[in-house]
């Protein structure tokens, strides 16, 4: 092999039960980097002959599997301490309810977040890339059904203290969290929007007509940027320290998945515009 040789990386991934595949990636140098899935090879800088090398990636999941069951557990798993099932708080607390109204309220956002996310992943998601690994699908199920136990734990419990500021402050958060939640789904629906069905064409995505799509003009990946909003909102609502460490946590996640989005853009498009920064206007 020569140093002219160039990387070509496919995945072949081969169906089985219940959207579990296996899948194996084909390169012309060890460890390449893996290109699009519509790259043809005529295109590429390659010579007349190429060396593969086959290197199995183990189970995967189809991406629709893999949110309907990250988003499905949280739904049903604040429920529980919701209605607080047995051998959750003591026995005499069990199937009462809150006397709290920030504490029924915060389990309709909750539930609305994620009853979203199901509803986007079913009908709005048009996924790039086909599968996860299994292990990535278990480290992404534990983390968000941990943390939603966690905080459920304590904003349901008997003993819950409402916020400081009373209703003033949960009328606040409120109407941020809806707001972000609004704007989330507008983002979606405009990046949706940009390419059609069984296309991978990628565009630079533009604000529309929609208001919430004008933060388009600031930022590259405003739907993170509502994501955080939402639960910023929702930590002020709840006032609960798990809620604010779980927002902490997604935004520093969701600001590294924006700046390699935001780079991808420059590095693909010319004409990118220059204002824009990955989730924070003029900041980050």
């Amino acid at each position: 092999m020569t140093d002219k040789q160039q990387t070509l990386c496919i995945y072949l991934n081969s169906p089985g039960i219940s959207e579990m595949l296996t899948a194996e990636r084909i390169c012309l140098l060890e460890n390449g980097k893996s290109l699009r899935d519509d790259e043809i090879l005529q295109t590429l800088p390659v010579g007349t002959t190429a060396t593969f090398y086959f290197r199995d990636l183990g189970p995967q999941v189809g991406w629709t599997t893999v949110f309907l069951t990250e988003y499905a557990g949280p739904l049903f798993i604040y429920l529980l301490f919701y209605f607080r099932l047995p051998f959750i708080y003591e026995e005499e607390d069990e199937f009462t309810s809150s006397e709290h109204t920030v504490v029924h309220m915060s389990c309709i956002c909750h539930s609305f977040h994620y009853a979203k996310r199901l509803i986007e992943t079913l009908f709005v998601h048009r996924f790039s890339h086909g599968t996860m690994p299994l292990r990535n699908t278990v480290k992404n199920c534990f983390y968000y059904w941990g943390f939603t136990a966690w905080l459920a734990f304590y904003i349901n419990h008997p003993l819950y203290t409402t916020p400081l500021y009373g209703d003033k402050q949960v009328n606040l958060a409120l109407y941020t969290f809806l707001v972000c939640e609004v704007g989330n789904f507008s983002i979606h629906i405009a990046l949706r929007n940009l390419r059609s069905e069984g296309s991978r064409a990628r565009k630079i995505p533009h604000p529309t007509k929609n208001p919430f799509t004008w933060l388009f003009f600031l930022v590259s990946c405003p739907n993170y940027t509502y994501e955080v909003g939402a639960w910023i909102g929702f930590t002020i609502m709840t006032q609960c320290l798990p809620v604010g460490l779980f927002t902490v946590m997604g935004f520093v996640q969701m600001t590294v998945w924006a700046k390699g989005k935001h780079h991808s853009y420059l590095k693909e498009f010319k004409d990118y515009p220059t204002v824009r920064m990955p989730i924070i206007p003029f900041l980050l």
